[in-house]
């Protein structure tokens, strides 16, 4: 497959959604000193900008000059915590091994894209490292106007040389755009966003299920044993807003459809694991698959698994009530679950010495995984950067060395975190997260290598999990794919309205009449809306970008 990337491709940007959470404030970051002058550094040859430097000798650079390398990320500035303190001793650190500080510029939540993009194309050397995202923080359209710099493979080599031997050649490519590389891509952390259902282990063995729960089939065994075993327990207290997951999830149970991000809220257009390149909709495609979709919907109403008035469900608290064992079921996505599976103050739920949480992960009977993108947290350097090299350097240590790495992501010993005596983080007594906690919001280079773990979590089932992940997964395929939709745009939007109608009354099964008259009514709506069309442009950016 050939990897290019056409600027026709990045006229759009499409958000999807917050990587993380983060706290807000009313404060406006203000901009850092921009009078500090280019660091030179001595190489074995002569250079003329960052993004052209020749292989150098790392040991003959120059780092006589002290520099202020300013990291910018999303989320609210803290207000009277522990970041302070621990950038206090970060940048001793920092100091002695490459004569540089970090500060940090915030990007507040509020309007947040606005005010990051603006930031970026002032070119004014605000800012050197930047937190990006390709699938929700406009990483690709920065790289094609020009507000990241271009990062030779001899500059990372030079500069970030452990964090060029730790990314794959694979991964590289995936950080390019129009030959080059403008990203340094969150390759090495585990973080699986995809979406099931956690249930009680405990009571799904009770029901039969030796196993657990294997497929949707077993979900309703599950729940019709829940509702006449444990009748004062909800099996699901829904509050209707799962409908375009809980169908995108069966599609990803019944068929190897990878789908594309950025299209629309319900990612209604993909490839297939054996033809990744060839754009299709399941939606109007898999109509048997659909009608099956249906019908156990209509089932699992039938069977109680939701309240009645679930399409206006607005006081469900149903992740909190199944801690403490009013519900049996949550859906959400992994990241979820390895809390809800972990035994911690306040889950009552684990008051019962048998309970057991597992979890049914959509694309189970199928193994169909599609990891996270390795672009969905990234760093780049601003074009505007005085001392890019420096950036590298100060970003290489953060991501690699130990003592850097538990500072910037933990804070500082003793004070945000303790370990126990087999080696993992805790929570000193008496912490106050407003007072002890850190506020850095680095979600563009975790590494698994020096994370330290979270004793509250049961790290027996999440590594099982996890390994099971990794022995079926593959890597997102698109992560370089903008839409360019100025043309299709008013087509996609009635493609949603069209779907969010339709689905609410399939995927709790408040439609009337047969599965097959809804699911009929529900497809000829999307080709009537333009679907076909839709799927037309988006194979024709697909064959300009990767054929």
């Amino acid at each position: 497959m050939k990897k290019k990337l056409l600027a026709t491709l990045l006229s759009a940007s499409m958000v999807l959604g917050i990587a993380a959470c983060g706290s807000s404030t009313a404060e406006t970051p203000a901009p850092a000193d921009t009078t500090a002058t280019q660091t030179e550094t001595k190489t074995e040859t002569t250079t003329t900008d960052a993004g052209s430097t020749e292989t150098a000798d790392a040991s003959a650079i120059d780092t006589s000059e002290h520099v202020v390398i300013t990291y910018m990320t999303t989320g609210g500035a803290p207000e009277g915590n522990q970041t302070d303190a621990m950038l206090e001793q970060l940048n001793k650190i920092l100091t002695e091994k490459v004569n540089a500080e970090l500060e940090v510029y915030y990007i507040d939540w509020t309007d947040y894209l606005s005010v990051y993009n603006l930031t970026l194309a002032r070119m004014d050397g605000t800012v050197d490292l930047v937190g990006t995202a390709s699938d929700w923080l406009d990483a690709w359209p920065n790289a094609k106007n020009g507000a990241f710099l271009e990062l030779s493979e001899d500059m990372l080599k030079t500069y970030a040389p452990k964090t060029w031997e730790s990314v794959s050649p694979e991964h590289w490519e995936l950080c390019k755009y129009d030959g080059n590389i403008y990203l340094m891509p969150e390759d090495n952390y585990a973080q699986w966003t995809n979406h099931g259902f956690a249930y009680r282990l405990d009571w799904a063995k009770e029901a039969g299920l030796a196993d657990g729960v294997k497929s949707w089939e077993d979900l309703t065994t599950y729940f019709k044993y829940v509702k006449e075993t444990y009748p004062d327990v909800i099996p699901w207290d829904s509050d209707g807003t799962q409908y375009a997951t809980m169908v995108g999830g069966w599609i990803t149970s019944h068929s190897n459809y990878v789908s594309i991000d950025g299209i629309n809220s319900g990612a209604m257009w993909g490839g297939t694991k054996d033809d990744l390149y060839t754009v299709y909709s399941p939606y109007v495609t898999d109509t048997d698959s659909l009608v099956e979709f249906a019908k156990m919907m209509k089932e699992w109403d039938e069977i109680g698994v939701w309240k009645t008035d679930v399409l206006n469900n607005t006081t469900s608290d149903n992740r909190e009530d199944f801690k403490i064992g009013r519900v049996a079921a949550e859906q959400h996505h992994t990241q979820t679950w390895t809390d809800l599976c972990s035994h911690k103050d306040g889950y009552t739920i684990y008051d019962d010495p048998k309970a057991e949480t597992g979890f049914f992960y959509f694309g189970e009977e199928t193994k169909n995984l599609v990891a996270l993108s390795i672009t969905h947290g990234a760093m780049a350097v601003s074009a505007a950067s005085k001392n890019p090299e420096r950036a590298l350097m100060v970003y290489d240590l953060i991501r690699n060395d130990p003592d850097c790495y538990k500072l910037f992501n933990y804070g500082v010993e003793g004070v945000s975190y303790e370990l126990t005596a087999d080696g993992m983080r805790k929570t000193p007594d008496g912490y106050n997260s407003a007072t002890d906690g850190i506020s850095v919001n680095y979600w563009w280079g975790r590494n698994d290598d020096l994370e330290i773990k979270d004793a509250t979590m049961n790290w027996d089932a999440i590594e099982k999990l996890y390994k099971e992940y990794d022995a079926i997964k593959i890597d997102y395929p698109y992560g370089q794919f903008v839409p360019n939709v100025d043309d299709i745009q008013s087509k996609i939007d009635n493609i949603n309205d069209i779907h969010t109608t339709y689905m609410k009354q399939i995927a709790f099964g408040k439609y009337q009449g047969s599965a097959e008259d809804i699911v009929a009514e529900y497809q000829e709506a999307l080709k009537k809306a333009g679907i076909d069309d839709v799927t037309a442009e988006l194979q024709r950016q697909f064959d300009e970008l990767y054929k």
